[in-house]
């Protein structure tokens, strides 16, 4: 993060930036905690694969596991979104903004020129 996060940062980001593992944590937000082998069932790849995955997640702090009996248990963790939540805020802003000068430039553009500038076929003639 431009040298700037802290290692307990870029493990979250890390772990985001795979498909498989923002996979995991929608299934955990949905459908709340899951054994590995349910897990599993969901993708194609062995359950070592998946494991790894997981690990990465564990160590992210993203997901907790508990172990009950032979079963591994697997919870989201939502605590550490709120590092990305606060690195997005900016941005956020920065788009807002962008939207909001928009809106009002739009505002000034008289109302015939403005429906051309929204429906340009609408203006042509043939």
């Amino acid at each position: 993060m431009n040298g700037t996060g802290t290692a307990a940062e870029d493990r979250v980001f890390a772990a985001l930036a795979n498909a498989t593992r923002r996979e995991v944590l929608r299934l955990l937000r949905e459908r709340g905690p899951q054994p590995v082998q349910a897990l599993a069932d969901h993708f194609d790849m062995r359950r070592p694969s998946l494991s790894e995955h997981l690990k990465v997640l564990r160590e992210a702090g993203l997901v907790s596991e508990q172990r009950s009996g032979r079963q591994r248990i697997y919870r989201l963790e939502a605590a550490p979104l709120a590092v990305v939540r606060d690195w997005l805020r900016p941005y956020e802003r920065f788009r807002c903004e962008r939207v909001e000068g928009l809106g009002a430039l739009l505002g000034r553009v008289p109302d015939d020129e403005q429906s051309s500038v929204q429906h340009p076929d609408l203006t042509r003639t043939t």
